[in-house]
């Protein structure tokens, strides 16, 4: 008696076999292009993750390109242009008083020691460490002034401060600080009158010494001017003895008596014996 065989499933089997190396194939195929083959942009620093070659390579700084890397390694890439970050925070100046200051700054990692900085910082040191920094900075150096120093006159000196002692601070850990500037200054509106009205009353006091002090140099040339016309006359009066006014005289009636408009001539008329000429 023959027993007839139940025909095998064979080409589902070979049709499932078939999918999942597809399937596999594809999943080599992503894993291969997006942690083996990258591209650093410009402005862009890597630094290599060795899964098991010795971890970080720290002191090894990939710079722009296309870049090949072993699927079981990772590649850790930072913005290294400078960048800028904005921050309004409330602080309490010398005498108390609570003032909103809004801020600016620009930093950039340091670039050939970003491994450094991924070891022991990583990519989220914008929150880790400038804006606490910043934020410590601006409290303390705001504190040992005044109000109306903050809002005029020592606005700079101020700026200078704060980035000093935040760059100080971040340095250590590889951060690099450009700048820091002071972009707004709100004050309680009552105290802002005063301040403006203090300003322009010390304007005004200036502008008055000015005008005093023109108006006193003014007067010191009047009388050097006028002195200095008394010498002239008085040398003048002591070098004009009798006889060169009648010298002088004689001279200008000899001139006179050449002209050719009538005049009669008086000798001997005057008081010192100087002619006298009656013209038309």
């Amino acid at each position: 008696m023959t027993v007839a065989r139940k025909p095998q499933p064979l080409p589902d089997f070979k049709f499932a076999r078939i999918a999942g190396l597809i399937f596999l194939g594809l999943i080599l195929f992503f894993v291969l292009t997006s942690t083996t083959f990258l591209t650093i942009d410009p402005g862009e620093k890597g630094v290599l993750f060795k899964r098991f070659g010795g971890g970080l390579q720290k002191d090894k700084v990939y710079s722009q390109g296309f870049k090949v890397v072993a699927p079981w390694n990772k590649m850790y890439i930072y913005d290294v242009r400078i960048q800028e970050e904005f921050g309004k925070m409330n602080v309490l100046s010398k005498n108390g008083l609570s003032i909103a200051v809004e801020l600016s700054y620009r930093f950039k990692p340091q670039a050939d020691k970003i491994g450094y900085l991924h070891d022991e910082v990583g990519k989220d040191y914008m929150n880790r460490i400038i804006r606490p920094e910043i934020r410590s900075a601006t409290r303390e150096v705001i504190g040992k002034y005044l109000p109306e120093e903050l809002y005029s006159t020592k606005r700079d000196a101020i700026q200078d401060e704060i980035f000093e002692q935040t760059s100080n601070a971040i340095s250590p850990k590889y951060l690099i600080l450009d700048a820091v500037l002071i972009r707004s200054v709100e004050l309680p509106e009552r105290l802002k009158k005063a301040i403006e009205m203090k300003l322009d009353e010390e304007q005004q006091s200036l502008q008055y010494k000015f005008r005093i002090e023109k108006e006193r140099k003014e007067a010191e040339r009047k009388i050097i001017e006028a002195e200095a016309k008394a010498e002239s006359n008085r040398i003048l009066n002591a070098s004009l003895t009798d006889k060169i006014l009648r010298d002088k005289g004689i001279e200008a009636t000899l001139e006179l008596a050449k002209s050719q408009n009538s005049k009669v001539v008086v000798v001997g008329g005057s008081g010192d014996g100087l002619p006298l000429i009656l013209g038309n």
